[in-house]
């Protein structure tokens, strides 16, 4: 009975593993979907047990939103949608007007308002533009960091024995 407990837990884990590559990849179409129209401003606002936000927005030099994406959710199934309200509105005075904000949600606030924090540090020279690079390293996602860090120590735990 341990033994199932243990094949479905490992499952599940590989499943969600796989799911979590899909969304990525998904995030990876949509961010150079947008790149190709303009520079891109990322907002986020992660939470562990609430849907968490993230935004992106092409912008032009001018401060001009071209297109406005959001993924919301607590699961990964969540995936980017439009945000046509942003549509050629300029993202300083989206970001300045309290009437405008209002209009969305608490999250999507919090996510529009660090996305214009990213923008205005990435203007003034303190983000580089390599800081905005889309490419998924598989190799630096949790799962296989945690994965890494499991055989080295089971590495290291049988090397010791070796030497005892």
């Amino acid at each position: 009975m341990l033994i199932y407990f243990g094949i479905i837990l490992v499952a599940a884990f590989l499943f969600q593993g796989l799911l979590g590559l899909k969304q990525i990849k998904n995030f990876s179409k949509t961010f150079h979907h947008l790149r190709v129209q303009a520079p891109v401003a990322i907002g986020k606002n992660p939470k562990k047990l609430r849907a968490g936000t993230l935004i992106l927005i092409a912008v032009k030099d001018d401060g001009t939103i071209v297109e406005a994406q959001m993924m919301k959710g607590v699961t990964i199934f969540a995936k980017f949608k439009e945000l046509k309200a942003l549509k050629n509105q300029n993202l300083a005075e989206v970001a300045a007007s309290y009437d405008q904000l209002r209009k969305f949600d608490k999250l999507t606030r919090v996510c529009l308002l660090d996305a214009y924090r990213n923008y205005v540090s990435y203007k003034v020279n303190k983000l580089a533009p390599e800081d905005f690079d889309g490419s998924v390293k598989i190799w630096s996602l949790p799962m296989v960091e945690k994965i890494k860090s499991m055989y080295y120590k089971a590495l290291g735990n049988r090397r010791k024995k070796q030497m005892n």
